[in-house]
């Protein structure tokens, strides 16, 4: 056996469960951080019955939808139906690959992660479909029309504000290269209408509130998943909140310089990732404070504002940005 290949091997399989068992902690922990920052807001207090001030409260959610039964449709295609959650949930997690937590630690180094990012959300798609179609519900069916139609209209506009960034950067799309060629300044500041709109397409791009329509409660009972119970259902809530969280690492990746300060300073691992947390969370934070405020759209709303507003927006940057560049240099 030639151990100099197994060891090593066997040390990076260990680094990616690792980092499987970090972000869904932090996925769990993030459905508990939302629900009491939306319990202050709203004047109330929360989970706070489960642990100390409620904090095994996402344990104990897990538990009880790991142990309830798991209920399939009588005219449901059960293969499909089974598929579509463990797809979803699978694409998001995929997406962590390429993400430079510091400036040494990143699991699959490649210099088209961005490309690879494009490429993985757009295969989420499928989950939406399948689980729509699979169920034979009217409710699910138009919920995963719903949520299709609006993640490929928004990642038109994201996949050109990201281009925009590769732009600035002038070489190959790797996450980390963009992070250190902010060094001297973070892309929010000259790029900061395109900050706002990659936000913005984010918030539609991951179904979150003004922007849920596929998931309308009062329209669709619960969009794509209405059919899903327990591990399912635990699987779609886990990719959701995987994609909320892979998003805003995107946004101070591509804007906020992801792991580096305003200092021009070494840094240790530990704290650059400890720097790229506390930047997330600050995103993380601005999607829910944005669910707190502002009322859901209707859908008509939200597929014209794309087609007719950002795209043209956005295209407009896409040119003026490489332009002003090439003039300068």
């Amino acid at each position: 056996m030639n151990f100099n290949v197994i060891i090593p091997a066997i040390i990076e399989l260990l680094i990616v469960i690792l980092s499987i068992v970090v972000i869904l902690l932090s996925i769990a922990y993030a459905t508990l951080a939302e629900r009491k920052v939306m319990g202050s807001m709203q004047r109330r207090l929360g989970p706070n019955k489960v642990g100390i001030y409620g904090l095994l409260q996402p344990l104990a959610d897990g538990g009880k939808l790991l142990l309830k039964e798991t209920v399939i449709p009588a005219h449901a295609n059960v293969g499909l139906f089974l598929l579509a959650p463990i797809l979803t949930l699978s694409v998001s997690l995929f997406g962590w690959m390429v993400i430079p937590f510091n400036n040494t630690t990143v699991i699959f180094d490649t210099p088209l992660g961005v490309i690879f990012i494009l490429a993985v959300s757009s295969l989420g798609i499928y989950g939406v479909i399948f689980s729509g179609w699979a169920a034979n519900s009217k409710y699910a069916f138009l919920g995963s029309l719903r949520s299709t139609a609006q993640m490929i209209s928004y990642e038109v506009v994201l996949g050109l504000i990201i281009l925009t960034v590769v732009f600035c950067l002038g070489d190959s799309p790797n996450l980390s290269q963009i992070v250190i060629s902010q060094q001297a300044i973070w892309y929010i500041i000259p790029l900061a209408p395109l900050g706002i709109l990659f936000f913005i397409s984010a918030l539609a791009e991951t179904n979150r509130p003004p922007f849920d329509l596929p998931e309308a409660e009062s329209e669709l009972v619960a969009g794509y998943f209405t059919e899903h119970s327990a591990l399912p259902f635990a699987f779609f809530f886990l990719g959701e909140y995987s994609s909320i969280l892979l998003i805003s690492t995107l946004t101070v990746i591509l804007f906020l310089g992801g792991w580096l300060t305003t200092f021009d300073m070494y840094l240790s691992n530990a704290l650059s990732s400890f720097i790229l947390g506390l930047k997330v969370s600050f995103i993380f934070f601005s999607f829910i404070w944005v669910r707190a405020t502002f009322p859901r759209w209707k859908y008509t709303q939200l597929i014209v504002i794309c087609w007719t507003s950002l795209l043209p927006l956005v295209l407009g940057f896409v040119t003026i940005v490489p332009s002003i560049i090439l003039t300068l240099t």
